[in-house]
Protein backbone atom coordinates (compact mmCIF):
# COMPACT_ATOMS: atom_id res chain seq x y z
CA UNK A 1 0.00 0.00 0.00
CA UNK A 2 1.60 3.18 -0.71
CA UNK A 3 2.00 5.99 2.13
CA UNK A 4 -1.25 7.97 1.94
CA UNK A 5 -1.51 11.75 1.39
CA UNK A 6 -1.44 14.11 3.71
CA UNK A 7 -5.88 14.64 2.74
CA UNK A 8 -6.49 10.92 3.43
CA UNK A 9 -4.66 11.23 6.81
CA UNK A 10 -6.71 14.01 8.30
CA UNK A 11 -10.04 12.31 9.64
CA UNK A 12 -8.07 9.54 10.92
CA UNK A 13 -5.94 11.99 12.48
CA UNK A 14 -8.74 14.02 13.81
CA UNK A 15 -10.64 10.65 14.76
CA UNK A 16 -7.51 9.89 16.94
CA UNK A 17 -7.76 13.36 18.58
CA UNK A 18 -11.24 12.77 19.38
CA UNK A 19 -10.59 10.69 22.20
CA UNK A 20 -10.13 13.92 24.28
CA UNK A 21 -6.67 13.82 25.68
CA UNK A 22 -3.51 15.62 25.08
CA UNK A 23 -2.07 13.76 22.15
CA UNK A 24 1.87 13.77 21.14
CA UNK A 25 2.94 13.79 18.12
CA UNK A 26 5.27 11.20 17.85
CA UNK A 27 2.25 8.30 18.84
CA UNK A 28 -0.05 9.67 16.62
CA UNK A 29 2.18 8.88 13.99
CA UNK A 30 2.58 5.18 14.81
CA UNK A 31 -0.54 5.13 15.72
CA UNK A 32 -1.19 6.35 11.91
CA UNK A 33 1.17 4.07 10.41
CA UNK A 34 -0.11 0.89 12.23
CA UNK A 35 -3.81 2.03 10.92
CA UNK A 36 -2.85 2.15 7.38
CA UNK A 37 0.09 -0.32 7.51
CA UNK A 38 2.58 1.95 6.50
CA UNK A 39 6.05 -0.47 6.90
CA UNK A 40 9.26 0.54 8.72
CA UNK A 41 10.78 0.55 5.52
CA UNK A 42 8.38 2.96 3.65
CA UNK A 43 8.65 5.20 7.16
CA UNK A 44 12.08 5.67 6.69
CA UNK A 45 11.58 6.85 3.24
CA UNK A 46 12.61 10.46 3.02
CA UNK A 47 11.23 13.25 1.07
CA UNK A 48 13.72 14.53 -2.32
CA UNK A 49 15.51 16.54 -0.02
CA UNK A 50 16.52 14.00 2.04
CA UNK A 51 15.88 15.53 5.39
CA UNK A 52 12.61 14.39 6.44
CA UNK A 53 10.58 11.22 6.51
CA UNK A 54 7.52 11.19 4.18
CA UNK A 55 5.04 9.90 6.32
CA UNK A 56 5.72 12.50 8.98
CA UNK A 57 5.82 15.26 6.45
CA UNK A 58 2.31 13.84 5.38
CA UNK A 59 1.11 13.43 9.23
CA UNK A 60 2.54 16.72 10.16
CA UNK A 61 0.46 18.63 6.70
CA UNK A 62 -2.40 16.81 8.08
CA UNK A 63 -1.96 18.51 11.33
CA UNK A 64 -1.01 21.85 10.33
CA UNK A 65 -4.38 21.96 8.25
CA UNK A 66 -6.55 20.83 10.79
CA UNK A 67 -5.25 23.31 13.41
CA UNK A 68 -5.85 25.95 10.33
CA UNK A 69 -9.13 25.10 10.63
CA UNK A 70 -9.12 24.94 14.01
CA UNK A 71 -10.07 21.22 15.07
CA UNK A 72 -7.11 20.90 16.67
CA UNK A 73 -5.28 23.00 19.14
CA UNK A 74 -1.33 22.79 20.07
CA UNK A 75 -0.90 22.27 23.44
CA UNK A 76 2.64 22.56 23.58
CA UNK A 77 5.88 21.75 21.16
CA UNK A 78 4.54 18.20 19.67
CA UNK A 79 1.90 17.56 21.97
CA UNK A 80 -2.02 18.52 20.31
CA UNK A 81 -6.03 18.17 21.77
CA UNK A 82 -9.23 18.63 20.08
CA UNK A 83 -11.10 21.25 20.30
CA UNK A 84 -15.05 22.12 20.04
CA UNK A 85 -14.72 22.79 17.00
CA UNK A 86 -13.27 19.56 16.50
CA UNK A 87 -15.62 17.44 18.16
CA UNK A 88 -18.94 18.98 16.05
CA UNK A 89 -17.33 17.93 12.70
CA UNK A 90 -16.30 14.33 14.35
CA UNK A 91 -20.68 14.31 15.30
CA UNK A 92 -21.33 15.05 11.88
CA UNK A 93 -19.68 11.51 10.67
CA UNK A 94 -18.10 13.06 7.88
CA UNK A 95 -17.04 10.38 5.20
CA UNK A 96 -13.35 12.27 4.73
CA UNK A 97 -11.96 15.39 5.73
CA UNK A 98 -9.73 17.63 2.81
CA UNK A 99 -9.19 21.28 1.89
CA UNK A 100 -12.40 20.90 0.18
CA UNK A 101 -13.95 20.13 3.47
CA UNK A 102 -11.88 22.67 5.71
CA UNK A 103 -12.72 25.43 2.82
CA UNK A 104 -15.89 26.01 4.89
CA UNK A 105 -14.42 27.19 7.88
CA UNK A 106 -13.24 31.18 7.39
CA UNK A 107 -9.99 30.39 9.22
CA UNK A 108 -8.83 27.95 6.83
CA UNK A 109 -9.60 30.02 3.91
CA UNK A 110 -7.50 33.07 5.25
CA UNK A 111 -4.50 30.50 5.77
CA UNK A 112 -4.89 29.49 1.92
CA UNK A 113 -5.39 32.63 0.83
CA UNK A 114 -2.05 33.60 -1.05
CA UNK A 115 -0.42 36.40 0.43
CA UNK A 116 -0.88 39.78 -1.02
CA UNK A 117 2.52 41.55 -1.99
CA UNK A 118 3.61 44.30 0.22
CA UNK A 119 3.28 48.07 -0.61
CA UNK A 120 6.64 49.13 -2.02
Amino acid sequence: MPIPDYQTLMLPLLKIAGHGVVHFNRDVVNELAVQFKVSEEEQKELLPSGKQEIFDNRVGWARTYLKKALLIDYVQRGQFRITERGKKVLAENPERIGVAYLSRFPEFVEFQRPPRPSAA
